[in-house]
């Protein structure tokens, strides 16, 4: 009797829908969720939360980056931006709940999806990680993204720490639809412009092909302060240059860099024989960037007048590839439903460094330099099979047994000699010989889940999951689940889980030496410095005494109260502790010429080329709190149109419960996690972050306005910790809807151009940067209009 209420309530994810869930659907209506080992729920019976974002969603916020508009439509999704930040402007971190990005595990269509090659080493706010390029999948493609926020790697496997985010592609087998847009800054740059295609095709009579097309365009912007350095040396009488009064001061570029991007995605399903259907999906996206690294003045010995008379502002100009296929066999045998698949996916990062030179080829310098490439690829084969058997209650129990085979590769590749020769190309040394690295790793895993709707009130749901590695061993995780309804109206869920996040490829593999700019302690101003990046199995490593990356472990509770009214109102309240040993981090610097280092250990990294060393090593153990609030209600104003409404707010706090580092360091402990790099892990992200949307329709019109509020957060200096007032940023839209096929939208974002808080006068660096450049919660852009038509047919 109960086996269409366990239909229509489990999901080995334990999803629930309490905002984001589509206006045309009422709250009893049930949702095909993929990536799921069962198919359907209802909107709010669950065990723990999920934001349900649709496709449409996602549009009318006007934005063309998935993980930009998913910031301002989940609550416990943050998006930062940063500038200066090498490779990590063109491939931003993205997090959830607070933890780091690698935290949280990314599907497509229920398949998991490969990370970026990039590692992110250079003053954002979540440096040290890796993660998913959400904004190589395009927003044409996409039918909705499920954002579960509880631990999953019981489920999933390895990162599902923090969440899990699963986006669904669209599955039409006819029609399509055409969008453009374009805008640009209230300042007068940024102008940018977008063009979408999304075309279903019927295949061989009962399948379906679909295809989405996406091209963008963005020029940069440039919120940089005037430099009021000394440019020029001084005459021979020792009189200032006459250059000094006609140079151009704002000849950093603090902002969003110049960027193009375009991606091919494709869905398929074609059914086989009386139950089995084969399916296929994937995309290619190419991407180039071009964003600014810091001014190389006329007088610095790091240019060469006679190539660059007024010094230069070197540009890295990455070139990303990112491309990925699935396959698949979905059948039933015996009454177990079978889902087969193989998937591979790469993400290839290609260093160019323009408008530069190396100074010790003199004269003869080139502008241009190839610097080397990163790259990673994955392989997934997946077994899954799930059917129902009898049980108590005259229920039906749901088993779920599956095996997952993955390898994962790594690649760093030299560039051309002349970027890593002497000094190297400005701005972005190449990658040596020394650097390139060529390794993978594969793991076994296998996982069993059950699932019972026990009686009409009680839902519970249990999994385990045994992981085999090749390069550090083996680890077991489990998940219980429940929700209990109370009465017609509310209930209760809770779920506690233990996790683990195995070593990525790039933090067990990237070693490079490169340019950074660091703030001496005497005198408060940042300085150049060659940092060498070490892999744990390096020599400086094992001389320091730092062992091999080993698995982050984690254990997570939750529990929540929902409510549903008769009148559509939905509100549920989450809290939830996350608790992680061994956190990977990347380290802070140890100064080649510290005395307290051994000898040798200043030998091997006098060696490699550097004036300091940094590792990731597992040094951290941490926990985070917080809470969840979201709410939607819809309302029929009768003549006066309908308005749908939500409201989120989501609350956080991590703690560093303890740092364990080696102890040959002879009092260096400290240096290696210092305060810099202890606030980027606790304080970096808004503490609290919070949203009201609202949409009324009327006639041929629909205005959306959105309220974002972003909550304190802080910087890290090396003598300081700098907090940040919080803000509030306004979205309004209206949309113009000049047939059942064709609609107009004239929108701002940011509509009363805010910008986060000045930084602090000591870390402007000479006045230069006018917003913390290493972690802005909204960016740095100001207000942004844009006018957009579509055309659905």
């Amino acid at each position: 009797m109960y086996r269409y209420s366990l239909l229509t309530l489990a999901l080995a994810s334990s999803l629930t829908f309490p905002v984001f869930a589509d206006a045309d659907n009422d709250q009893t209506e049930k949702i095909e969720v993929v990536g799921s080992r069962l198919a359907l729920r209802t909107a709010t019976d669950s065990a723990s939360p999920v934001d349900i974002i649709t496709g449409q969603d996602l549009a009318a916020t006007g934005m063309t980056e998935t993980a930009k508009a998913l910031q301002f439509l989940a609550p416990s999704f943050n998006f930062p931006q940063s500038s200066v930040t090498d490779g990590s402007d063109a491939v931003r971190p993205a997090n959830l709940r607070g933890m780091s990005p690698d935290h949280t595990l990314v599907l497509v269509n229920g398949k998991r999806r490969h990370g970026s090659a990039l590692v992110h080493l250079n003053g954002t706010a979540s440096k040290g990680s890796s993660n998913v390029d959400l904004n190589a999948i395009p927003m044409t493609a996409i039918k909705r993204i499920e954002i579960l926020r509880d631990g999953a790697a019981a489920q999933y496997g390895s990162d599902a720490i923090a969440g899990v985010i699963n986006i669904v592609l669209k599955d039409s087998a006819e029609g399509g639809s055409l969008e453009a847009k374009g805008g640009q800054t209230y300042a007068g740059d940024g102008q940018s412009w977008a063009l979408g295609w999304n075309q279903g095709l019927t295949l061989l009579g009962d399948g379906f092909v679909n295809l989405s097309l996406q091209a963008e365009h963005k020029n940069r912007t440039n919120r940089a302060g005037p430099d009021s350095r000394q440019q020029y040396p001084l005459l021979t009488d020792g009189s200032p240059d006459p250059r000094e009064q006609t140079f151009d001061r704002k000849s950093f570029q603090i902002g969003q860099g110049e960027y193009k991007n375009a991606a091919l995605f494709v869905n398929a399903a074609k059914p086989v024989g009386d139950n089995g259907k084969l399916y296929a999906f994937g995309g290619i996206s190419e991407r180039e960037n071009i964003s600014g690294a810091f001014y190389r003045r006329a007088l610095d010995s790091r240019n060469n007048t006679n190539i660059y008379p007024d010094g230069f502002l070197p540009q890295l100009a990455p070139k990303i590839r990112d491309q990925s296929l699935y396959g698949g066999y979905k059948f039933t045998v015996a009454d177990w439903d079978i889902d087969s698949s193989l998937g591979y996916g790469k993400n290839r990062f290609k260093y160019y460094v323009d408008n530069s030179l190396n100074v010790d080829l003199g004269d003869d310098s080139q502008s241009h330099f190839y610097a080397g490439a990163l790259s990673t690829s994955e392989i997934n084969a997946n077994l899954d099979a799930s059917r129902f058997v009898p049980f108590f209650n005259g229920s039906d129990l749901l088993v779920a047994v599956g095996a997952a085979w993955r390898k994962n590769q790594y690649q760093i590749e030299a560039g051309e000699p002349n970027s890593y020769y002497g000094s190297g190309s400005q701005g972005f040394v190449g990658f040596n010989q020394e650097s390139t690295v060529k390794q993978d790793r594969h793991n076994l895993g296998f996982y069993l889940e059950l699932e019972n709707q026990l009686t009409d009130a009680f839902y519970w749901s249990s999994a385990v999951r045994r992981e085999d590695y090749s390069d550090f061993g083996s680890n077991t995780s489990w998940k219980l689940a429940g929700r209990y309804q109370l009465s017609d109206h509310w209930a209760v869920r809770g779920a506690t889980n233990t996790g683990f996040r195995a070593p990525s490829v790039q933090q067990l593999y990237f070693t490079n030496v490169s340019t950074l700019f660091v703030t001496n302690p005497d005198t408060g101003q940042l300085e150049p410095q060659e940092s060498g990046t070490f892999n744990s199995q390096s020599e400086v490593a094992s001389a320091l005494g730092i062992s091999e990356l080993k698995p982050e472990k984690s254990k997570s509770y939750s529990l929540g109260l929902v409510y549903t009214g008769d009148s559509g109102l939905s509100v549920t309240l989450d809290a939830y502790q996350i608790k992680v040993d061994n956190r990977i981090v990347l380290s802070s610097s140890l100064e080649s010429d510290d005395a307290a280092l051994p000898d040798s250990v200043r030998s091997l990294i006098s060696s490699a080329g550097a004036d300091s060393a940094r590792f990731f090593i597992n040094a951290v153990d941490t926990t985070t709190k917080g809470v969840d609030l979201v709410a939607s209600q819809n309302w029929d104003l009768g003549s006066y149109g309908s308005l749908k409404g939500s409201a989120s707010f989501g609350y956080n706090k991590t703690d560093i419960d303890s740092v364990h580092l080696p102890s040959i360091l002879g009092g260096l402990e400290d240096e290696l996690f210092n305060n810099v790099e202890q606030v980027r892990m606790t304080k970096s992200n808004p503490r609290s972050k919070g949203s009201l949307n609202l949409t009324h329709s009327l006639g041929d019109f629909d205005t959306t306005l959105r309220l974002s509020y972003f909550g304190t957060y802080s910087v890290g200096y090396t003598n300081e910790t700098v907090k940040y007032d919080a803000k509030w940023v306004t979205d309004l839209a209206v949309k113009y809807h000049y047939s059942s096929q064709l609609a107009f939208t004239l929108g701002a974002q940011n509509l009363f151009d805010t910008y986060p808080e000045r930084t602090v006068a000591d870390q402007t660096y000479n006045g230069v940067f006018k917003y913390p450049v290493g972690n802005t919660p909204f960016g740095m852009n100001g207000g942004y209009y844009y006018l957009q038509a579509d055309y659905k047919y």
